[in-house]
């Protein structure tokens, strides 16, 4: 599987937003965020210091099967605190293999301590398609004599 590449060439395509929440917000603003945005996550920040995320599957595990209400919780009461991050420089493949061992869905980019932007598991896997079919087409060029 080609998964050449790097982090910094799929954030120069997707672009570098950032969506981001304060950590004493309540969780309903981080939900309603997250749905007019179409994202799964959100980073939690205090001015540029990255604190957390709270992503989707922190709503149901913290608020909703505990029964919390999330107009009453705060986004640091739930937020995942032990945020694994990446550097633009970083290879697609390892970005891939350590998102799938650590089961994380959200990678926040950070380059010299500025958070550059966010990449998510569909991120990378439009990027290994879109890679894939360009060599497919190349193959294909070549083996119907596109290289005389």
């Amino acid at each position: 599987m080609d998964v050449s590449g790097t982090i910094g060439a799929i954030l120069n395509q997707k672009g570098s937003e950032i969506y981001s929440i304060a950590p004493d917000a309540l969780v309903f603003e981080a939900i309603e965020m997250m749905d007019a945005k179409n994202v799964g996550a959100l980073l939690v920040v205090r001015g540029e210091e990255l604190l957390g995320i709270i992503s989707e599957r922190d709503y149901t595990r913290r608020v909703f099967l505990r029964g919390k209400r999330s107009r009453e919780t705060r986004v640091d009461e739930i937020m995942s605190r032990d945020v694994t991050v990446t550097n633009s420089n970083e290879p697609v493949e390892n970005c891939m293999r350590l998102m799938t061992e650590k089961r994380i869905r959200h990678l926040p980019v950070v380059d010299n301590g500025k958070l550059r932007g966010v990449l998510s598991i569909g991120d990378l896997v439009k990027h290994i398609i879109s890679t894939q079919s360009a060599t497919i087409e190349h193959l294909e060029s070549y083996i119907h004599g596109g290289y005389r």
